[in-house]
């Protein structure tokens, strides 16, 4: 499929298809503003690290040269801010990612990353990890299998006959199950805190639910990378297809698209990102609702110019919302609550401009 016929199929037949010429601005301001965040972030915090200290590091560790800055300064960029810069910029793209995928999945501008319970049931296992007891990495790793394992019942559930079939819309079948599945383990994850310590293990559970990523090390980023990657290499082969499963699903399997085996491996993708971000960094919101209309109106609908405006925004946002979280009060603020604090006034105020459109 040409790039101008994914255009005019992820574009209404109302609005004007975007030329791909104007999808250049949008990404490299997009790749700009990642940059910029980045320096940003390594220049505010305790211990500030200069623009010109960042590259002079960066090329002694490249040449192989020895350099002349401070142990602080390499302390600072190599294990303390680095790694939780790099994790942020991860999970915001992966987010974002996931979020634009299943909102051209399932057709809805209001769809966010957890629809099919990937979050609740990430959740879910690392709030068992902690009532047990478990190390950092158990509670990542419960937190995985959680996101994985939920969607695979939404999935086993809301695919087949039955639920699956509704109305003879199996995307309609996987939203409603999502929606139940994510409520009861909604219930299951308030049953473990009222059962945890409330001294010890219930603080630590509130705060991995409301999102953070203090403590983040160079350890944490190997099991977040190597998902993230698989997950996003597979969301952007199936680009130009993803564009035709924005159809529905009589026209979609009528341009000779295998519809299920599609949306099988989309979901399979989305949810592996989504776990694995989860799993580093808690429950972060927001973040794969808002960031993709952003991306839309930069470069438009188009995923071949949509996934990739979707993750360096996605990264950048995430990563201005980390460095707000340890600046801005003398303790750190979850991530979730700024999130919300930033996205909703912004997802509003997109709703309003765009006048009932979303493509």
């Amino acid at each position: 499929m040409s790039q101008a016929a994914a255009d005019s199929i992820a574009s209404p037949a109302s609005a004007r298809p975007l030329a791909p010429r104007r999808a250049w601005p949008g990404l490299l301001l997009a790749a700009a503003l990642l940059l910029l965040l980045t320096a940003l972030a390594f220049s505010l915090g305790r211990y500030p690290v200069s623009p010109r200290e960042l590259a002079q590091l960066l090329w002694a560790r490249l040449s192989g040269q020895p350099t002349d800055l401070p142990t602080a300064v390499q302390t600072v960029v190599w294990q303390v801010r680095g790694p939780r810069i790099a994790a942020a910029v991860l999970v915001g793209a992966a987010l974002s990612v996931a979020g634009a995928a299943f909102q051209g999945l399932f057709r809805n501008p209001l769809v966010s990353p957890d629809i099919l319970g990937a979050s609740a049931g990430a959740a879910l296992g690392a709030v068992l990890g902690i009532f047990f007891s478990m190390g950092v990495l158990g509670i990542q790793l419960a937190a995985f299998g959680g996101g994985l394992a939920a969607v695979a019942l939404v999935y086993a559930l809301g695919s087949g006959q039955g639920a699956g079939a509704l109305r003879g819309d199996p995307v309609l079948g996987l939203l409603l199950t999502g929606i139940v599945v994510g409520a009861l383990l909604g219930a299951g994850i308030g049953l473990i805190k009222y059962l945890a310590d409330p001294y010890d293990q219930l603080p630590a559970i509130t705060y991995w639910l409301l999102g953070s990523l203090s403590g983040t090390t160079a350890d944490d980023l190997l099991p977040l990378l190597g998902p993230v990657l698989l997950g996003l290499v597979v969301l952007v082969a199936l680009r130009w297809k993803m564009n035709v499963m924005s159809l529905p699903e009589e026209e979609a399997r009528a341009l000779g698209v295998p519809t299920t085996r599609l949306r099988l491996l989309i979901v399979a993708a989305a949810t592996l990102v989504t776990s694995a971000s989860v799993a580093t960094a808690g429950i972060v919101g927001w973040v794969g609702l808002v960031v993709p209309h952003l991306a839309r109106l930069l470069v438009g609908p188009s995923f071949p110019r949509l996934l990739p405006a979707t993750a360096l925004l996605g990264g950048g946002f995430l990563l201005l919302i980390d460095t707000l979280a340890r600046t801005v009060a003398l303790v750190e603020v979850p991530l979730g609550v700024l999130t919300a604090v930033v996205g909703t006034p912004f997802f509003i105020a997109l709703l309003r401009s765009r006048q009932g459109g979303w493509a």
